[in-house]
């Protein structure tokens, strides 16, 4: 018997997989909404992901339900979030630095608390940052498209054909004699 606390993986996915799939729209729709909801979660704008990435599947007139769905992916890396944040500003400040070079190493037992909320540390860390997982972000939204677009496709043939067969299998209206 599963413990009520235990996060299952599996099942967690698969919600998602038929949340994603069964919204009634286009396939192209679903597809450009989970792509933007998958380019959006790999920003680094913790407090912004979800809604800008309803706002933009609203302008590119797409899922916004499947933006949020791929936005909500990104919870399943929680973990690793400090890497992929790590990864993405070196990634920024490789490609801003001119000639390029990786950051100098971070130590953070030098530094106070409040120097993390001034506005020098926001734009030396945030536009690097920012770079980075757009790099990161863009590849991984063209997969999430593609792969959304074939998975959403395949469920509504399958969905089209199991409405035929039920319906085929009803019979022909029987009139009743008078």
């Amino acid at each position: 018997m599963k413990s009520p606390n235990k996060f299952d993986l599996r099942s967690w996915f698969g919600q998602h997989y038929h949340n994603l799939v069964g919204i009634a729209d286009t396939p192209s729709a679903i597809a450009t909404g989970f792509a933007v909801g998958v380019f959006f979660g790999f920003t680094p704008l913790l407090g912004l992901k979800t809604l800008l990435s309803i706002v933009a599947a609203w302008v590119l007139r797409s899922s916004k339900i499947a933006a949020v769905i791929g936005v909500t992916l990104h919870d399943v890396i929680l973990p690793f979030l400090p890497l992929l944040l790590r990864f993405e500003f070196q990634l920024g400040y490789w490609l801003l630095s001119n000639p390029h070079q990786l950051p100098p190493r971070f130590h953070i037992s030098g530094i106070q608390p409040r120097e993390f909320l001034q506005w020098t540390t926001f734009l030396t860390v945030g536009g690097p940052l920012l770079i980075g997982s757009m790099i990161i972000g863009i590849p991984g939204a063209i997969a999430a498209y593609w792969i959304a677009k074939g998975l959403v496709i395949e469920y509504q043939k399958l969905r089209a054909h199991r409405e035929q067969r039920r319906h085929s299998t009803d019979g022909p209206e029987q009139t009743p004699v008078p």
